[in-house]
């Protein structure tokens, strides 16, 4: 159970198109059957489509909604991860992964850090997720989830492998100038998941998507990098495609030894520095409510 076969699914989903999309994913889920692929990751808003605005209220769905539901039939044996715009309680809006398997959803993530900067405008449009957490793919894999800005917090890429993470999934929507003209996307992605990858002693997947939506290009790239950083399957530039690769378990074990980066965070020291800047900043602190 050591050996690992994941896959990138590069595509380039139609805005607002769910079910286009839709025969998307059964697509490559069924290529991947092909090449006994055990994890899919699809990138972010991978359902839906990313440059949304308002529209989110007319393509969202319910985790357990029959497009959800459709895709966890069609996963078998396999974990299927995929974008979409979430509707959850109250009428709240998500940008939102599920992790679907054996005909159920088994896990889902909310972004957490909405970009809002550059041509973003995610926190006008998204409520923000609460939590990093993992779930249990093949044993004794464990998964975590972090959605496109998510990863450029440190902290949360922290916090996924105190909870346990052996691999970090990366659904992304990165467009070529999102942010500026001056600052590489494509350079910054490969910079920051080798750099985590290796700190951290866990394979990542990062998923990006392509195609153009308005004046955003959407560049790919996606990659599968092993637990010391090193890139082993790479997918094109702006084309749609499979990507597939075989992770070891014995490597983030043998990564891990060496450089023991979880064994040795601190969380004690972490937590009470923590306190220390809430007290100097004048943070009231959070207080639970029943």
């Amino acid at each position: 159970m050591d050996q690992l076969r994941v896959a990138i699914a590069q595509t380039s989903p139609v805005l607002g198109d769910v079910e286009t999309n839709l025969q998307t994913h059964l697509f490559y889920i069924k290529e991947a059957r092909k090449k006994r692929v055990q994890l899919i990751l699809f990138p972010e808003l991978s359902l839906t489509g990313y440059n949304l605005g308002e529209k989110n209220i007319e393509v969202s769905l319910w985790k357990d909604g029959p497009s959800i539901l459709t895709l966890a039939q069609a996963a078998g044996e396999m974990h299927v991860v995929i974008g979409f715009v979430e509707e959850g309680p109250a009428a709240q809006f998500y940008n939102s992964c599920a992790v679907v398997h054996q005909n159920e959803v088994v896990y889902l993530h909310r972004k957490l850090n909405l970009a809002t900067y550059g041509n973003l405008e995610e926190g006008k449009y998204f409520g923000t997720g609460r939590y990093v957490e993992t779930f249990m793919l093949t044993p004794p894999w464990r998964g975590s989830i972090l959605i496109c800005a998510d990863v450029w917090n440190p902290a949360l890429v922290y916090l996924a492998g105190l909870h346990g993470a052996t691999i970090l999934m990366a659904p992304t929507s990165s467009a070529v100038d999102s942010v500026s003209s001056e600052f590489s996307n494509l350079r910054g992605w490969d910079l920051a998941t080798r750099y985590y990858a290796m700190i951290y002693g866990t394979p990542i997947l990062m998923a990006n998507r392509v195609g153009s939506e308005g004046n955003m290009t959407f560049w790919g790239g996606s990659q599968i990098i092993d637990p010391f950083g090193n890139p082993i399957a790479t997918a094109e530039n702006e084309s749609e495609q499979l990507v597939v690769a075989d992770l070891d378990y014995q490597l983030v074990r043998k990564a891990r030894h060496q450089l023991p980066t979880v064994r040795d965070s601190n969380l004690a020291l972490v937590s009470r520095e923590i306190k220390r800047i809430e007290e100097y900043r004048g943070i009231p602190p959070i207080r639970k409510t029943t």
